[in-house]
């Protein structure tokens, strides 16, 4: 009697955790992306610069930027797309991002600091002069790396897609301290595939546990507290303190 009573407790505390954390918050923003004017196809969409980063021949330090924006459709619902954006001292922006036709992983296709969808980015890291410039190289060996830049290897959900393609990067250059947003489905996706990892933390503050992309937890001072269920994820930042809720994203202080 008592086991079973405490089965019946933890699973009516799952229930209010799931409904609360992940059911409430994917509903919100559901309602908000239907109720909204979004463009039909890739044809409608609004692809182009944004200005949110300077000309390159206007600013001489050396530039990293990661961005994400919305991305279209229903899976606007749930997911951003994210990229990387490199600058050498005194050079041209380098855009990378994987994308779901071709060959997923691309160089310059579209502008740096584009629309994705007709979706607005926003800056998920920066880092600027010195400190960008010993990221560059970093970066580039594990683009070189991405082991699924083939045609075929894309898949859109559990991945690897475009988020799996930037947090390996992240993962593998180890200089980069950045943390994708919560909305970056396909993050949790091991680059290798495996279904069972655990390990650290990308910043090597914590730990995590992943199961194929479709569970995953991890505890850390640069990424918090944050749970994985089905690519949609949820918790807490504690280094820039926000609520991180799956379709909704931040709750709180930006993470720049």
């Amino acid at each position: 009697m008592i086991l079973m009573s405490m089965l019946a407790r933890a699973i009516k505390i799952f229930a209010i955790g799931f409904a609360l954390f992940f059911a409430l918050p994917l509903g919100a923003q559901a309602l908000l992306h239907f109720s909204s004017d979004k463009p039909d196809n890739w044809s409608a969409a609004d692809w182009s610069a944004t200005g949110l980063l300077p000309a390159a021949e206007d600013h001489e330090p050396a530039m990293v930027r990661i961005l994400a924006a919305r991305t279209g459709r229903w899976r606007g619902i749930f997911a951003d797309h994210s990229w990387i954006v490199i600058k050498p001292r005194g050079g041209a922006y380098e855009r990378y991002d994987v994308v779901a036709w071709g060959k997923p992983l691309r160089t310059n296709h579209r502008a740096p600091d584009a629309r994705w969808f007709s979706n607005d980015p926003h800056i998920v890291f920066a880092a600027d002069g010195a400190a960008a410039e010993q990221m560059i190289g970093p970066l580039r060996a594990a683009i070189r790396a991405y082991p699924n830049a083939d045609h075929g290897q894309y898949r859109v959900w559990p991945g690897p897609n475009s988020n799996t393609f930037v947090a390996c990067v992240l993962e593998h250059a180890r200089i980069v301290s950045a943390v994708l947003p919560p909305t970056a489905i396909g993050k949790d996706y091991p680059c290798d595939g495996a279904f069972l990892s655990a390990g650290l933390t990308p910043s090597r503050t914590g730990v995590r546990v992943r199961l194929g992309g479709y569970f995953g937890a991890m505890l850390g001072w640069r990424e918090g507290l944050e749970i994985s269920l089905l690519g949609s994820a949820a918790g807490f930042d504690f280094a820039r303190p926000a609520i991180k809720l799956p379709g909704i994203g931040r709750i709180g202080m930006a993470p720049v």
